[in-house]
């Protein structure tokens, strides 16, 4: 299985998908850290995959988007930004609306305590 077609199954099997610097309860990157610690303050079910254990994966997740950065947020198969698209999205609401368009269970409370925090 080639590394697009792990990115590819992955994308499908999970609703929201963080490819990241380490892990979601032990980032390797402030800009993983703080994706990772704004979806885990909402409580956003979401896999994370640590692109520092698979050089394969870490290239192939740039080449599959086209976006040169990690980490890369994906919801329902589609790709929503890096790290400063994703604290736009948060601060605006963009990112509740997106969640809650797509059917992804979020608490809305903890999303409005990051804009209050960030006034």
């Amino acid at each position: 299985m080639t590394a697009k077609d792990k990115i590819q199954e992955t994308i499908t099997s999970n609703d929201v998908v963080l490819f990241m610097k380490g892990t979601k309860s032990m980032p390797q990157c402030g800009f993983s850290s703080r994706v990772a610690g704004v979806l885990n303050f909402m409580g956003v079910d979401f896999a994370d995959v640590n692109v520092l254990a698979d050089e394969d994966i870490r290239q192939g997740i740039k080449d599959f988007s086209d976006w040169p950065t990690i980490p890369q947020l994906y919801v329902k198969g589609e790709f929503v930004g890096g790290c400063d698209i994703i604290t736009e999205m948060t601060l605006s609401g963009e990112l509740d609306t997106l969640f809650a368009d797509k059917g992804v269970t979020f608490d809305k409370d903890a999303a409005d305590k990051i804009r209050e925090a960030n006034a």
